[in-house]
């Protein structure tokens, strides 16, 4: 799983980057910061099982606190989009070729209206016109590729007698378009059954569709905090209420985890407050409380982390899933719950052996879940927060 972040020049892209995972990269006010992709580590936030074990877990990958577990997943920020990007503009060519590899975007836009589509310092912008030239640009970007292959790919597919859905996703595979996607667009559409006699509209519809099936997008509305910042994001929720929009302050985010990691605060990310450690100097304090009260008491946290959850739980709809002995909940080093991992929501009890090791699969007995010691078989469907023991010959 690949989280791309995307958005035009300097509106705070490399900003949620560096608050989400902390990985050192460079932040200026001037258009293309982000020349090459930044690739880093975030996490997504999970309500730990442990609790429910009257114990404390002991992470092996990312980490707990206070009972909640962060799980690691991949972030890439890649340099800012610009009108025309699609037919290679700016640093267009190379921006969407990045693009491919990502399971869903993350939109940054700027909510405060003080930067147009160029990245250039400005007033009273409609953010609005960002959403619109991003969808444009994707939409575009996906029908060109589709074009240079379509005339003969649609009639080779007929000839040949091929299912359609499995023979887009083979030859679009690089877009990780799957053949569920293809079907569920067919299925809801009204398209003639053969593909080569589609007219220029209804194959751009049917490219639009299958862009936003197999890169869904969560928008968040960066630098609320500002003077315009919560009536542009009003806006934005009402110009598109079919699209998941959340408020979000990346510096607010940013200066919290760095204010965290100095040991000043404790703050555990995607909270709506924090606890103050130790002396802080005055303007420490007047920054910190500047972040309460115009952040975390308004919206009830920054957006970073809840952003981040919504687009690996309810865009990419993953579960997670504990590995846990029904007896035993540590490991052989003695280190209790160890390990959480993300799957595809539908995955079952053989999926998850098969994801832990191959020959786990391969020699699949039963599961059994830690909570309840209720035996489960192959096809049991998997849930959120599941914990299970895998049995094998």
């Amino acid at each position: 799983m690949l989280i791309g972040i995307v958005g035009h020049p300097n509106v705070g892209k490399s900003t949620f980057f560096k608050a989400a995972t902390l990985a050192e990269v460079e932040i200026a006010s001037y258009p293309f910061t982000t020349i090459k992709a930044n690739h880093g580590i975030g996490y997504v936030k999970v309500e730990c099982i442990d609790k429910e074990f009257n114990t404390q877990c002991a992470p092996s990958h990312g980490f707990c606190i206070n009972h909640q577990r962060f799980v690691p997943i991949n972030l890439m920020d890649v340099a800012g989009l610009v009108p025309g990007a699609s037919e290679g503009k700016g640093l267009g060519n190379q921006f969407l070729d990045e693009l491919r590899q990502a399971d869903v975007f993350i939109h940054i836009v700027d909510a405060s209206g003080k930067t147009d589509v160029e990245g250039k310092p400005t007033e009273n912008y409609d953010p609005c016109k960002d959403v619109n030239f991003l969808e444009e640009e994707l939409d575009k970007w996906y029908y060109n590729i589709f074009m240079k292959v379509w005339k003969s790919f649609s009639r080779k597919t007929e000839m040949e007698n091929r299912d359609f859905s499995k023979a887009i996703a083979a030859q679009f595979s690089g877009l990780k378009v799957t053949e569920n996607q293809v079907k569920e667009i067919l299925i809801k559409s009204n398209l003639p059954k053969k593909p080569s006699k589609w007219n220029k509209e209804e194959l751009t519809n049917f490219v639009s569709a299958l862009r936003k099936k197999s890169k869904p997008m969560i928008i968040a509305a960066n630098k609320i905090d500002t003077e315009k910042g919560k009536e542009n994001y009003e806006k934005l929720k009402k110009n598109f209420p079919d699209l998941t929009i959340i408020p979000c302050s990346a510096d607010s985010e940013l200066a919290l985890k760095e204010a965290a990691k100095s040991d000043l605060i404790e703050y555990i990310p995607g909270e709506k407050d924090f606890k103050e450690l130790g002396e802080l100097t005055n303007k420490q304090k007047q920054a910190l409380e500047k972040i309460k009260i115009n952040v975390l008491d308004k919206f009830n946290n920054t957006g970073v982390q809840a952003i981040l959850n919504c687009a690996v739980f309810d865009l990419l709809k993953y579960i997670a899933v504990f590995p846990a002995g029904a007896t035993k909940l540590a490991d052989s080093k003695g280190n209790i719950l160890p390990d959480c991992f993300l799957l595809p929501k539908g995955s079952t009890a053989l999926d998850f052996a098969y994801f832990l090791h191959t020959d786990f699969g391969k020699n699949f007995i039963k599961a059994i879940d830690a909570k309840t010691k209720r035996i489960l078989g192959k096809n049991y469907e998997l849930k959120h927060r599941d914990a299970l023991e895998i049995i094998t010959k």
